[in-house]
C-alpha cells in the first residue's frame, strides 16, 4: 500500500473497484444516495465472463426495486418459473413461492445484465471508468484512502476516497492488497464447463444430480439454452486433457435419455469455457476506509447459482451501511459491523447448503426419504425450489420438525392408497 496523506476533502466519497454484479448496484444505490462515486474496472464494456448467469427471485426482485428488471426483460431474457430437478431414482418438478411478488428466475447473459447495471448506476450519477486497473491502495498510514491506477492510455493516476470497495471476484486484488482474514473456509469442491446450444428449448431451470457430476440446463437470452457440467474436482485433472469429449460424455452418460436425445438434435453455437472454482469462503468485509463486496468478500461453488442473487441483496446491506458511516449517522464500526453481520446471517445458511450439493453425493438416508416423500407433495415440492428463490428459508425447510412433518404426510398418503 502506497502511503499517501489524506486531504481534507478527497476526490471522491467512494470508490468502487469492479463494476458488475457486486460493484455496480453498490456504486447506483450511493449515487442515488447521493454521495460522489467513482466506479472503475479494468474491462471494457459490454464483456462476457465466466459466470453460471442465473438469477433466483430473490435477486430478481432486488432489480424490480432499482428499475433495472423492464429493460432486463425487454431484452428477451425469457423468465423461467419452472424447476426440475432429476437424480434418476427420483424426479421433481415445482414452481417456488413467490419473493416479494416476484414468481420467476432469470438467466440473462453477463455482457447483457452488466451493461444494463453500469448503465443504471451512471444514470444515477456514479461516474464510470473502464479501461482502469487498480495496481495498488493509498493508505495515511491508518486506513485506505483510495486507490492508484493505470489508465487505458497508460498514464498512471492517484485517486482519493473515504472508502474503496473492492468488487472485483473472488480473485480480489483490493483483498489481498487489505490482507482480508478468510473464515469458514472450504476447499475446492467443483469444476465447470459450458456452452450454449439453439434447436434446444427450455421452459424451466433443469438439473440433473448425479453421483461425482451435475448437468443443468436453462434457457436464455437469443432463443438460447446454457448446458453446465459439473464434475467432482478431484476429477480435473482428467477432465482438462480432454474438455469437450469430457463434456459431451458427460452429457450422454448423465442426463435424461430425453435431454440426450434433445441435445443430439441441437446445434452448439458457442465454444465450452468454464475452469475448476477456487475455494469457498467467508472473507473480513470491511476496515479502516475499505470493504468488500460480492465475490470479493464471499465466494462460494455455483453449482447452487447463488452468487449474483447474493451479489445484489449485500450490495444493499453494504451501501446503507457505507450511506450511515459517510453521513455521521453511525460509527464506522458500529454500521460496517452491522453489514458482516447482515451478510452473514442471509448467507451462511444457502452457503451450507451449497457445500453440501457442490458434494454431489449420491442419494441416501433422510435426504432420500425425504425426496421420495415430496413426489406427491405439491406445496412442500414447491417450498423445496423456495429454498434456492429465496422464499423459503433453508433453516425452516431442513429442520427436524419440518422433515418429519413431510415424511408422515407421504406416509399417510400411502396408507390412503
Amino acid at each position: 500500500m502506497t502511503t499517501s496523506r489524506a486531504d481534507d476533502r478527497a476526490d471522491y466519497d467512494v470508490i468502487v473497484v469492479g463494476a458488475r454484479c457486486g460493484g455496480a448496484p453498490t456504486a447506483m444505490l450511493l449515487a442515488r444516495l447521493g454521495h460522489r462515486v467513482l466506479m472503475v474496472d479494468r474491462v471494457t464494456f459490454p464483456k462476457d465472463t465466466i459466470s453460471s448467469h442465473f438469477v433466483h427471485a430473490y435477486g430478481v426482485a432486488r432489480l424490480a426495486r432499482w428499475g433495472v428488471l423492464p429493460a432486463l426483460l425487454r431484452t428477451g431474457c425469457p423468465p423461467v418459473n419452472l424447476m426440475t430437478s432429476d437424480w434418476g431414482e427420483i424426479t421433481l418438478t415445482g414452481t417456488p413461492p413467490p419473493y416479494e411478488g416476484i414468481d420467476f428466475g432469470l438467466c440473462p447473459r453477463r455482457y447483457i445484465i452488466d451493461e444494463l447495471l453500469n448503465s443504471a448506476a451512471v444514470e444515477a450519477g456514479a461516474e464510470f471508468e473502464e479501461g482502469f486497473n487498480v495496481v495498488g491502495l493509498l493508505g495515511d498510514g491508518d486506513r485506505v484512502t483510495g486507490v492508484r491506477g493505470r489508465r487505458r492510455t497508460g498514464a498512471e493516476v492517484e485517486v482519493t476516497a473515504r472508502y474503496v470497495v473492492g468488487a472485483d471476484g473472488m480473485h480480489s486484488f483490493v483483498a489481498r492488497a487489505v490482507g482480508a482474514a478468510e473464515y469458514d473456509t472450504v476447499p475446492r469442491l467443483t469444476t465447470t464447463f459450458y456452452s450454449y446450444f439453439e434447436n434446444l428449448p427450455m421452459d424451466r431451470l433443469l438439473i440433473h444430480w448425479r453421483p461425482g457430476r451435475c448437468v443443468p440446463a436453462i434457457p436464455t437470452h437469443d432463443g438460447l439454452t446454457v448446458v453446465l457440467c459439473g464434475w467432482s474436482y478431484d476429477g480435473w485433472q482428467e477432465y482438462r486433457r480432454d474438455i469437450e469429449g469430457n463434456y459431451f460424455r458427460t452429457i450422454e452418460s448423465q442426463a435424461s435419455p430425453e435431454f440426450v436425445e434433445r441435445v443430439r438434435s441441437a446445434k452448439r453455437v458457442a465454444k465450452i469455457v468454464g475452469h475448476h472454482h477456487s475455494e469457498n469462503f467467508f472473507r473480513k468485509p470491511y476496515g479502516a476506509g475499505w470493504a468488500l463486496v460480492g465475490d470479493a468478500g464471499y465466494h462460494k461453488d455455483p453449482v447452487t447459482a447463488l452468487g449474483m442473487s447474493d451479489a445484489f441483496r449485500d450490495s444493499e446491506f453494504l451501501a446503507q451501511a457505507l450511506d450511515e458511516t459517510l453521513s455521521g449517522r453511525r460509527p464506522a464500526a458500529e454500521a460496517l459491523g452491522d453489514y458482516e453481520r447482515r451478510r452473514n446471517e442471509a448467507g451462511k445458511p444457502l452457503y451450507d447448503y451449497t457445500i453440501e450439493q457442490a458434494r454431489y453425493e449420491p442419494l441416501a438416508g433422510t435426504r432420500k426419504a425425504v425426496l421420495k416423500a415430496l413426489a406427491n407433495n405439491e406445496e412442500d415440492r414447491n417450498r423445496f425450489f423456495g429454498v434456492l428463490a429465496g422464499s423459503v428459508s433453508v433453516e425452516e425447510f431442513s429442520s427436524f420438525t419440518n422433515m418429519k412433518r413431510i415424511l408422515t404426510k407421504a406416509a399417510d398418503f400411502a396408507d390412503a392408497g
